[in-house]
């Protein structure tokens, strides 16, 4: 029998800004929730159909989180490659909750902005304080 694989890519759209975090250990964290959206005519109907699925993302490779701290904002599209990860912990009335969230890491993981300029934009103020797009991570730094 062959090894496994634990990967999964997204393309979406950020629900928020993203949260950025300094840990303890001076590692910076960044949180994500990105919507993927998919559409379809209902067949017996003929209307449209539109599913939104949200998913959490946890950022840890320093430079993406750097990253997402400076150039991402709210409805911002984005392209992620990371790994599926589902955690247990016990709320405050004791009961057992599970979170399943996508974690990108240095290594095998990616975070790339893909809005065109207007959408990276999003406002008159981005205008005046940027004259160019974010670039994309790997412009920045190379995995």
């Amino acid at each position: 029998m062959a090894g496994s694989v634990n990967k999964v890519i997204i393309v979406g759209n950020l629900g928020a800004d993203p949260d950025v975090r300094d840990l303890p250990s001076g590692q910076k964290v960044a949180n994500l929730r990105v919507a993927t959206s998919e559409q379809w005519t209902d067949r017996a109907s003929g209307e449209k159909r539109e599913r939104t699925e949200w998913h959490t993302v946890s950022v840890f490779d320093q430079n993406a989180a750097q990253y997402a701290q400076n150039y991402l904002k709210k409805g911002n599209k984005v392209y992620i490659e990371g790994r599926v990860e589902t955690r247990k912990w016990q709320a405050q009335s004791g009961e057992d909750r599970y979170s399943t969230e996508i974690i990108v890491n240095q290594i095998g993981g990616k975070l790339i902005g893909l809005s065109d300029r207007q959408e990276a934009r999003g406002n008159e103020e981005y205008d005046r304080n940027h004259s160019t797009l974010p670039p994309a991570i790997d412009d920045v730094i190379p995995f």
